[in-house]
């Protein structure tokens, strides 16, 4: 694997704004690949820890469009995209015709698509490449990434995505990758509420919890959700989070926002949204998304002392 894209051999050379547990481990995967990297972030001693052979630390955001070829995005909202692009990246003023924009962002589809049209009138193309996956399982290049844009530009880009993930998508226009990663999440979520609901009913039954879990797994009730989440669950391991459970209720609200758009009835995600919400109004928004048993633990009565 090697960092070309560009064709006739060229290095594609990237700019990289939001280095946090997800964006340091793509960078370090585009450096394994050989493309050279500028990064940014708000802390700069995240960029300093990406230090090393491929790697510079760009002083201001406003230099990068400049220098390179492709600007990747990881950030926590299309808000804060929205305003990294416009005030900080400065790609109106600094930006230039044929550079691509690549946001890995959990995005609003429809403010990804209202971006990526106010880019395209600048010679600015836009892909929305959501990502599947955990930061563990981004950091091993285990993730799946849907995308959305023009195909020519997601051609030209194949090398890139090549160099992050195990699997990439192609989704269709603007939007459609976004719109990808709310559906996987809105299952994957709901994977977790199903599995938090039969071990709290498997506990209430005197059963014991890890044996229920591991049924479970050996059934046809699968999913790897109980990979993922399973054993924190048992034993209400929430602390450190891979996975926060607010940030999966922001996704929720994106998703029920979608649905009311297109007229597509989301009743079970409507009452995930209602259990995350109870959970954040405990204080436990920065807990694991695992911690979703707790709405069960605590609605029907704890089962232990």
């Amino acid at each position: 694997m090697s960092g070309f894209g560009k064709g006739h051999g060229e290095i594609m050379k990237i700019g990289f704004v939001g280095l946090g547990l997800m964006g340091s481990g793509m960078v370090r995967n585009l450096l394994r690949a050989g493309f050279p990297v500028t990064g940014y972030d708000l802390d700069g001693s995240k960029a300093e820890a990406l230090a090393g052979r491929g790697f510079r630390k760009a002083e201001t955001p406003d230099g990068i469009a400049p220098e390179v070829d492709v600007i990747m995005l990881s950030l926590p909202n299309s808000h804060v995209v929205d305003a990294v692009v416009a005030d900080a990246l400065k790609l109106a003023e600094k930006g230039r015709r044929g550079l691509i924009l690549i946001d890995t962002t959990t995005a609003d589809p429809l403010l990804s698509k209202e971006l990526a049209d106010r880019m395209g009138a600048l010679g600015i193309e836009m892909l929305d490449a959501t990502i599947s996956g955990t930061s563990k399982m981004c950091a091993g290049r285990d993730v799946t990434f849907m995308v959305g844009g023009k195909e020519e530009t997601f051609k030209t880009c194949e090398a890139v995505f090549s160099a992050l993930g195990k699997r990439t998508f192609y989704m269709g226009g603007n939007g459609t990758g976004a719109s990808a990663k709310l559906i996987v999440n809105l299952v994957l979520g709901l994977n977790r509420m199903v599995l938090a609901e039969g071990l709290s009913l498997a506990e209430k039954t005197g059963m014991d919890p890890h044996r229920a879990l591991e049924v479970l797994k050996g059934s046809a009730a699968y999913s790897s959700a109980m990979d993922q989440k399973g054993l924190r669950m048992v034993e209400r391991d929430f602390l450190v989070p891979e996975g926060r459970l607010g940030f999966h209720l922001k996704d929720v609200r994106l998703m029920i926002d979608l649905g009311h758009r297109v007229n597509a009835p989301l009743v079970l995600t409507a009452l995930h949204a209602q259990a995350l919400g109870s959970e954040v109004a405990k204080g436990r928004g920065d807990w694991d998304n695992a911690d979703i048993i707790s709405f069960y633990e605590e609605l029907g009565g704890k089962t232990k002392p």
